[in-house]
């Protein structure tokens, strides 16, 4: 039907499990995670009160047991304009 989404594969688990890992510091807004193989990326947004060095050394430490041996993870703040 016309208006009607398309359904959106599943998340990998361990996906899943770094953006509710992102969520669950305190101060992150928003959270993105992206995938490719041997990198993955985490993006955040925080409130207002929040320090963004300090959130994200937050969030690399709530995520650091998912990562695997030879991997690669990039943090950063999300832009204002990302929805």
């Amino acid at each position: 039907m016309p208006g009607e989404e398309a359904p959106r594969p599943a998340l990998p688990p361990r996906i899943r499990r770094a953006i509710e890992l992102a969520y669950g510091v305190e101060g992150v807004i928003a959270a993105r995670v992206w995938q490719w193989p041997g990198r993955v990326a985490v993006a955040v947004r925080g409130g207002v009160a929040t320090v963004p060095s300090t959130l994200l050394r937050r969030v690399e430490a709530a995520v650091a047991g998912l990562r695997e041996p030879g991997e690669t993870w990039d943090f950063g703040i999300l832009d204002d304009a990302v929805g």
